[in-house]
């Protein structure tokens, strides 16, 4: 009975996976066009509802014919469209929601009940199809949550024709987008007087990508455009602050309660806009100087343009966004509540829980002779962190106390620069850690990943997923982005 309950197992992973079988032939399903299914989700941390708010039909499918089904693994969620007369899978996709951060928040847990708008973007059948939706439970096993019987025919698929407010910036044409990954950048928060600002920002980020590799190496398998639709007011809204603007996508920091997470909730807004192109992959550049951002796997990502940081967070964010990559730091501002269940295998390619060393995702990339799980100086480098965290609230409150006092400026200023200081010699060492310690430039098994201090491991000391201080992926995230980028461009995964 165990061998035979194993084989099981392992024949509805597959499936899940989408590789148990046979390839179908696209164009016997489908035809060139793109049908969006728009769907509200709503619930806590104990039940989720989805119900379909409209569908769409709009301009030619951008994904790749010849690989059809997600064998990647990666997402909360799976849209899954079959064959009615003979069960076959036709297509499969692999996503996170907002919503899937929202029930691991506090406010969920006593059964706070929200509603996020959401869509799923798959190849327009030629006949009536089911389109299944299927969400993760704690274990990561999968459950059907939504199941809706779709004719292409019906009238309520309604077409979407452009908005003549769209202006499309075409900034990287390497084909025919079903042969490539189609990138397409959506303007947030620049008025009708900044389109020459945005167009500048779209030219600069593309170049950052692509000095990055694997995309550097791939440039010929990706088109990268952009869509302009001009906001009534520039900048971002900021909660806390007190600012809000009005924008077209209504984007604002504080995501979740979070200071520096910066998302949008306007879902219908932003598909609307971007239905203006073919697109694989999402991103919203924010006119703004702020520090912050996000990336949900499959779904969208954002960042702030013009931050001394915004470089790296950008492309820290598009890592999730587009790959699948978890975060590999583990101190600092989040507010979800035990994120990554123990005693489970994260889903990301650069996260593991170490629960079977034999089975390690990046086994074959391991640099020889290294101990798994592997010294890196941990002990130290939290202490470090725990004593800036401390010296810092610790300069705060005094200067605070001393300007009070009407303490002269220059006393002030003095108590600063040695307190400024500290810090500086603390942040040196940390520094040295993380880039010229013993296991620089290694893969190993490192200790310290996605917000846990123990029991989640890193494939490298230091990476882009890691540090903002960092400007490469790691070989292991370099190696899960490439095969995304062959995803789309066709190659056989």
């Amino acid at each position: 009975m165990k061998a035979t309950s194993t084989l099981l197992l392992l024949l509805v992973s597959l499936a899940h996976a989408g590789i148990a079988q046979q390839a179908v032939r696209f164009e016997d399903f489908f035809i060139d066009s793109t049908l969006r299914i728009d769907y509200y989700h709503t619930g806590d941390a104990r039940e989720e509802v989805l119900v379909v708010d409209r569908m769409l039909r709009q301009g030619p499918w951008a994904g790749n014919p010849r690989n059809p089904l997600d064998s990647f693994g990666y997402g909360h969620y799976y849209v899954k469209v079959y064959d009615l007369s003979s069960e076959a899978l036709l297509y499969s996709r692999g996503y996170d929601a907002y919503f899937d951060e929202y029930r691991t928040t506090e406010p969920a847990r006593r059964g706070v009940k929200k509603t996020f708008h959401e869509s799923v973007l798959v190849p327009c059948p030629k006949k009536p199809v089911r389109v299944v939706i299927e969400a993760r439970d704690a274990k990561n096993q999968f459950h059907t949550i939504f199941t809706h019987q779709i004719d292409p025919s019906d009238y309520h698929v309604m077409a979407a024709p452009p908005d003549p407010r769209d202006r499309i910036f075409v900034v990287l044409d390497s084909g025919v987008p079903h042969d490539k990954l189609d990138l397409v950048f959506v303007a947030e928060g620049y008025t009708a007087e900044e389109a020459d600002t945005f167009k500048a920002d779209l030219e600069k980020y593309r170049e950052i990508l692509l000095t990055l590799e694997p995309y550097k190496s791939r440039e010929r398998q990706i088109n990268i455009s952009g869509i302009f639709r001009p906001s009534a007011q520039s900048g971002v809204t900021q909660p806390r602050e007190g600012i809000s603007m009005n924008t077209v996508l209504s984007s604002s920091f504080n995501a979740l309660d979070t200071d520096r997470y910066l998302l949008t909730e306007d879902n219908r807004s932003l598909r609307d806009i971007a239905s203006a192109v073919p697109y694989d992959v999402l991103c919203i550049i924010v006119n703004s100087t702020r520090y912050g951002g996000g990336g949900l796997y499959n779904d969208y990502t954002i960042f702030t343009a013009h931050n001394a940081f915004s470089q790296t967070v950008f492309l820290h964010e598009f890592g999730h966004g587009f790959a699948g990559l978890g975060d590999e730091y583990y101190t600092g501002d989040v507010s979800y509540v035990d994120f990554y269940p123990r005693n489970v295998e994260p889903l990301e390619p650069n996260l593991t829980a170490l629960l079977d060393p034999s089975r390690l995702k990046w086994k074959d990339l391991i640099t020889p002779g290294t101990p798994i799980p592997t010294e890196w100086g941990k002990a130290e480098y939290d202490s470090l962190q725990k004593a800036m965290g401390a010296l810092g609230r610790k300069r705060h409150e005094l200067v605070a106390s001393l300007e009070k006092q009407g303490t002269s400026r220059d006393s002030v200023a003095a108590v600063k620069k040695e307190m400024d200081g500290q810090l500086k010699v603390m942040r040196q060492r940390v520094s040295d850690i993380l880039t010229d310690g013993p296991q620089k430039g290694s893969v190993g098994v490192f200790e310290g990943a996605g917000y846990t201090m123990q029991g989640l491991y890193r494939p490298a000391v230091n990476c882009l997923m890691f540090s903002n201080e960092q400007k490469a992926f790691c070989k292991v995230c370099e190696r899960a982005v490439a095969r995304m980028i062959g995803h789309f461009a066709g190659e056989s995964q």
